[in-house]
């Protein structure tokens, strides 16, 4: 079998992207890391891929956005929209194209990751999500190749680059303000929890719960596989309860913005049967009536943080491996 580049960082105590990093001399590796890194290689036999290396070398001068695995979703959500766009602007900014890798499943975007890496046409990638188990982070880690992510790293903790929103503490200052206007049937209405960001504020939910000595009852607890899909059945069944809920926290703008829909479909008044709290504060808030209170996610300030840690890691500095920023609850007409 033929030696990896994930042999020789085995072997050598460091990540794959030292290795790659070492190979091009990269001069953000110590002449010691270096060192111990080209011992590893001459003793595994490894011999470097260096077309491949100096495609990669010439710069590309173009950022690759990995999006989730989605038939339509991506394309619905304005969340995606919105990081692209910010993304895009600051790279603008820096003389850095974009361009942007998606399709309807894991092994379709993992092809085209391949292809664009090897060929040279990205300098590195920004990836717009984050759960568990994930065959392109597998793929971009064991290739030494850069990528960032936004959200909260599962894999190779300790040697990715993430930019994220504090997920858990947004979810329990939400449960948090329901409770303080007075609800005690809090519910939460999410997408599906192998997405961290959902499973985060989900937990966030149920810690504010706990703290007021409130019971996390599973009828409650809602989550849906695609939050642009229709989800109004699944909807219904927790506002149709004998004992419904007074208040939702919704992991998502769009969710929400559903939720209301069905409520008025079914004569419930907001916020006067029902307070909701969406999370993004996205475009979608000023297409309620009564506008969505929503937790800010600093997206802008995200997309900023994050093109400055990636121009930082291109030339050649360490950059903090983990930056966390903290939401805003924006308080409209949903909640009472």
């Amino acid at each position: 079998m033929a030696v990896t580049i994930k042999d020789v960082a085995a072997l050598a105590g460091v990540s794959p992207s030292t290795v790659s990093r070492t190979c091009k001399n990269n001069p953000s590796i110590s002449e010691e890391t270096k060192e111990r890194v080209r011992k590893a290689m001459a003793e595994l036999g490894y011999e470097p891929n260096f077309q491949a290396s100096n495609l990669a070398s010439q710069n590309s001068r173009t950022i690759g956005i990995i999006l989730p695995a989605s038939a339509k979703e991506v394309y619905e959500n304005s969340f995606y929209l919105e990081a692209i766009q910010g993304i895009s602007h600051y790279c603008n900014g820096r003389q850095y194209m974009t361009t942007i890798v998606t399709g309807q499943d894991e092994a379709e975007i993992l092809d085209a990751v391949r292809s664009m890496s090897r060929s040279g046409k990205v300098d590195g990638f920004i990836i717009l999500y984050s759960k568990k188990d994930d065959p392109v982070i597998d793929y971009l880690f064991n290739e030494g190749l850069l990528y960032i992510l936004i959200g909260k790293a599962t894999q190779y903790t300790n040697q990715t680059i993430y930019i994220d929103n504090d997920n858990l503490l947004a979810g329990r200052e939400a449960a948090e303000y329901l409770y303080q206007l007075g609800h005690r049937r809090i519910a939460y209405l999410g997408s599906d929890s192998s997405l961290m960001f959902s499973a985060d504020r989900k937990a966030g939910y149920q810690l504010a719960l706990a703290s007021h000595q409130l019971p996390v009852r599973p009828e409650y607890c809602v989550e849906v596989k695609n939050v642009s899909e229709n989800n109004e059945e699944a909807i219904r069944g927790l506002l149709m309860q004998k004992d419904r809920p007074t208040a939702i926290l919704v992991s998502d703008d769009i969710l929400a913005v559903s939720l209301e829909r069905v409520c008025l479909e079914n004569h419930l008044a907001i916020p006067e049967d029902l307070s909701i709290i969406g999370y993004n504060n996205s475009m979608l808030v000023n297409c309620c009536d009564p506008e969505l209170t929503s937790i800010d996610n600093k997206l802008e300030t995200l997309c900023q943080h994050l093109i400055t840690t990636l121009m930082g890691v291109l030339g050649g500095n360490e950059m903090p491996k983990k930056t966390v920023f903290s939401g805003e609850l924006v308080k409209r007409g949903t909640t009472k």
